[in-house]
């Protein structure tokens, strides 16, 4: 009979290939249910003919494909004994299931109210000092040390590699049965994740003493267990341990300050009586196939950081086409804006558009927080604002009263956002503006004085009403309004901040000139601060200068 088992990574797989059709995929209702994100709801189906010599795997439109020997299935394909059989991004084998068997299990270990005076503890750090020559010089020692330690640059799949590590063991340490025991962290319960076992299909319950369990998991400590039958606390145990074995020992599988799960041995044989060197011998093993599980940890980390990674590049590429490309053509009127991103993606965001009536609306704000979240917000406030552009009587307290409503309803406590919006009327040269407790604006004349446009209200989504004004001002010519994020003023230089300060004697040193030339100048003064310091918030500057 075939047997197909797997792991994605949290649950274990063993099932019987019976005669007829199987279906697996995400639907509770298929024949194979395996609740992986990368599965598709009706996967795949394998075929078993009646007299279970044969089987056909068959891929059944699935979104991520179906691979055997990392090859794509296109169409229906004859699968043997060994193959490797991938469903999206899970693994499978398929097995026979005569012979010794090795396979995963999802059955959770069960525990003993025993208390093993005679069991030995040892250390791992002294588990795993030099083997004695007597133990070194078995034949069959450095073979299989030799193929497990190989077995760190192949490309087996975890459960490929768990059948692998056992039957090496297998060689070198007498037992009736082996497992790898591992931590299912959505239950916290141990689970056989592999096992070896000689002559019966059924693997038991491997039944462990929860203070043996907690002193290999907590105090990363190995165990022996001499002769159980001999101890007279264990006359009335139920439990394997208490009943049949004469041996058993257990040694944490350990690496970088981390205890991954258990290897265990125990026998039935009175002739195999373990001691302390048989347990340094479990945990010499037990350190090679810890390493292994240690890197399917790492390369699943990062397959997750790279998709991470990319969703973080798509998320950035769709913020940016989310602000305005090139700033708008104005009779009379210039216009610079700048971002730089202290992440992939921010909470900084700026808008220019020229109304209905013909006036042109500039804006600039700044999210709480940072990264994904505060870019979800920015994406959401700059929206709702859109929105509300094509109104023939836009007027800018009661745009930004509805927007604030919709934030403070939709929004969590603590999720708000400054902002600066304002209107230019080209004919009046009168600037409208709304300041919703965002660093003040510099109005730079062309004397040189300079006034701040301060806050006319409480910033956006932090209260139900924020009691924002309309206040106006004209421009005259060459004046120049210079608004900005505090990503600007509290840029990190080696010992202090570039400060208020310092912005505004650039501005008026350089109002002069272009937007265009100051926009360049002033990050240019700002990177030439920083030097070396890693840049800590956005930098959003919008630049509006009169020419006439």
């Amino acid at each position: 009979m075939f047997k197909l088992i797997g792991t994605d990574g949290t649950r274990y797989y063993s099932w019987d290939l019976v005669p007829g059709k199987h279906t697996l995929g995400r639907k509770p209702d298929c024949d194979f249910y395996v609740p992986d994100k990368t599965i598709s709801r009706l996967h795949a189906e394998i075929d078993v003919d009646s007299s279970l010599s044969e089987a056909t795997l068959k891929d059944l439109n699935s979104r991520n494909g179906t691979a055997v020997n990392s090859r794509k299935v296109t169409g229906p394909i004859k699968i043997k004994i060994g193959d490797t059989i991938s469903f999206g991004q899970v693994d499978f084998r398929l097995s026979a299931e005569d012979g010794p068997v090795v396979e995963p299990s999802t059955k959770a270990t069960r525990f003993a109210s025993i208390d093993p005076e005679k069991s030995v503890f040892i250390d791992i750090g002294e588990a795993l000092k030099p083997l004695p020559s007597r133990i070194t010089d078995l034949p069959e020692l450095f073979p299989a040390l030799s193929d497990l330690a190989r077995s760190l640059s192949t490309h087996e799949t975890k459960v490929e590699m768990l059948d692998h590590s056992l039957k090496l063991v297998a060689k070198v340490i007498p037992a009736d049965r082996f497992a790898v025991l591992m931590m299912n962290e959505s239950t916290n319960e141990l689970f056989a994740a592999a096992t070896l076992h000689e002559g019966t299909r059924n693997q038991g319950e491997f039944t462990l003493s929860q203070t043996i369990v907690n002193d290999i998991l907590k105090e990363k400590q190995a165990v022996v267990v001499g002769d159980p039958s001999t101890d007279s606390r264990y006359a009335e145990q139920k439990s394997i341990v208490a009943s049949s074995l004469r041996s058993a020992m257990a040694v944490p599988l350990f690496d970088e300050g981390k205890v991954l799960g258990i290897l265990y041995a125990d026998t039935k044989n009175p002739l195999h009586h373990y001691n302390d060197e048989y347990l340094r011998l479990l945990a010499t093993f037990g350190n090679i196939i810890a390493s292994r599980l240690l890197s399917f940890a790492l390369a699943e980390e990062r397959q997750e950081r790279k998709l991470i990674e990319s969703e973080l590049k798509r998320a950035s590429l769709i913020q940016k086409r989310l602000l305005v490309g090139e700033c708008p053509t104005v009779e009379k009127y210039s216009f610079h804006a700048f971002q730089d991103q202290c992440r992939a993606v921010g909470g900084d965001f700026y808008d220019m558009i020229k109304l209905p009536d013909g006036r042109y609306l500039f804006m600039v704000g700044d999210v709480s927080g940072k990264g994904l979240g505060a870019a979800l917000l920015m994406s959401n406030i700059l929206a709702a604002f859109r929105i509300l552009y094509g109104n023939a009587d836009f007027d800018l307290a009661q745009v930004v009263n509805q927007v604030n409503r919709q934030l403070f309803a939709y929004s969590n406590s603590g999720d708000f956002a400054t902002l600066f919006v304002g209107t230019i009327d080209t004919s009046t040269h009168r600037l409208s503006f709304v300041n919703a407790g965002h660093n003040p604006p510099l109005l730079i004349s062309a004397n040189k004085s300079v006034k701040q446009l301060e806050p006319s209200g409480f910033m956006i989504g932090a209260f139900e009403t924020g009691g924002w004004v309309e206040e106006t001002v004209e421009l005259s010519p060459d004046d120049l309004v210079a608004i900005y994020t505090d990503g600007v003023t509290e840029a990190e230089g080696p010992t202090e901040q570039y400060g208020d300060e310092r912005l505004e004697k650039m501005l008026v040193r350089e109002c002069g000139a272009s937007t265009d030339e100051i926009g360049s100048a002033l990050i240019g003064e700002i990177t030439e601060f920083v030097q070396d310091h890693p840049q800590s918030d956005d930098i959003t500057m919008l630049l509006l200068k009169r020419l006439d």
